[in-house]
């Protein structure tokens, strides 16, 4: 199950509506070994397509190295579909490279929270997983939002 802060949710939202029509993609980086969102990267899409998403080769370099400084890995990989169903497509599954990543795909066509699905994708095989969406973490955790 993936627990996500209301606020991340809203921020890929946002992020995927002022990328319509094309695809939208980022990362949500947390501490190694923690499954836990806090720090949001909006990431260009290279491919710049309607129905495919692809990391800037550079940008992701930068923000791979950046979260081995901080002790972080990529807790959510995200992107958005522009139309059909909000299920990873073949692209999709072969590309997964983070086995311990939530893919979360958003919907730009309605931009709905509870339309928002995430998956686990291991091995070439996607597994749908529920989204906890919360106000809060513990109190003693902050997250930020990097442009």
């Amino acid at each position: 199950m993936l627990t996500i802060h209301t606020r991340l949710i809203s921020a890929m939202i946002a992020q995927a509506s002022s990328d319509h029509p094309i695809e939208t993609c980022g990362i949500i980086a947390g501490p190694a070994d923690s499954n836990l969102p806090l720090r949001l990267i909006p990431m260009r899409n290279a491919a710049q397509s309607e129905n495919f998403f692809m990391f800037d080769p550079q940008q992701q370099l930068q923000v791979w190295k950046e979260m081995n400084a901080r002790h972080e890995e990529p807790i959510v990989i995200y992107h958005s579909h522009t139309a059909g169903e909000t299920y990873p497509n073949r692209s999709d599954v072969e590309l997964a490279a983070e086995p311990q990543a939530h893919y979360v795909i958003i919907p730009s066509r309605s931009l709905d929270e509870n339309e928002i699905r995430s998956f686990r994708i291991v091995d070439q095989i996607a597994i749908e997983e529920r989204i906890r969406i919360v106000q809060q973490y513990q109190p003693e955790l902050e997250f930020q939002m990097v442009a």
